[in-house]
């Protein structure tokens, strides 16, 4: 399998999507957008997964290739591509297929559980996945859902996740991250966290050794299922 990441910040690095990839021994090729603005040709590609960042999706004054960016994920979902889309990556998944993406009414930062809603109609998606799981979250933004289903919610944040036509999937959580990953982010943005219901001390973000191995178990669960649509 051929990935292809885009990427929005060099602090949201690839973590477990990074491990997967050399476990499989599959390529993994990445768009870094704060370097250069080329998109991939999607024949390049089986796999495209969109990352996070400290941006916003109608970040356009600041971030002019965002209109780029937002085309081209548009002509791989319509080429059908499987998609991934991670926190940011999740919300630009949210605005192409037509939702509202704002503020949320708390920040998430730390380790919060997510769990899957009850439905008659489970999504064949989230079969072998857990029900419910502690993840890691760092976003205050959330998105109306689009026309598909939804995967996860939250206390604190009611769209975690959603599935749309089979092969494009949203997660506003990070199933990626790592303690290195998890540490940078403190470094960068530590000084300016909020208090607030959802927001760990940093110290809570920190050496969640059983948190990191199932959040790591869950991330190639979720890829295994992408491997199997190509």
């Amino acid at each position: 399998m051929k990935i292809h990441v885009l990427q929005h910040s060099s602090i949201n690095t690839l973590g477990t999507i990074e491990e997967y990839a050399k476990t499989k021994n599959y390529r993994l090729e990445s768009t870094r957008f704060y370097e250069t603005i080329s998109s991939p040709e999607l024949d390049t590609f089986d796999l495209l997964i969109i990352m996070g960042g400290p941006i916003g999706v109608y970040d356009y004054k600041e971030n002019p290739w965002l209109r780029d960016e937002k085309t081209f994920i548009k002509q791989a979902i319509e080429a059908g591509k499987p998609v991934l889309g991670i926190c940011l990556g999740a919300q630009l998944l949210a605005d192409i297929l037509g939702a509202h993406v704002y503020e949320n009414r708390h920040m998430e930062m730390g380790w919060f559980p997510v769990k899957a809603p009850g439905s008659e109609n489970k999504p064949e998606f989230l079969e072998g996945l857990p029900d419910k799981i502690t993840v890691f979250h760092w976003h205050s933004r959330t998105f109306d859902l689009p026309a598909g289903v939804q995967l996860f919610e939250s206390e604190g944040c009611k769209n975690q996740g959603f599935i749309y036509n089979g092969r494009v999937v949203a997660l506003q959580f990070h199933p990626e991250v790592n303690e290195d990953r998890i540490l940078s982010l403190i470094k960068r943005f530590g000084d300016v966290m909020a208090n607030g219901p959802f927001v760990q001390k940093k110290e809570e973000m920190l050496g969640q050794s059983k948190y990191l191995a199932a959040t790591k178990e869950f991330m190639f669960l979720v890829l295994d299922k992408f491997e199997k649509m190509i």
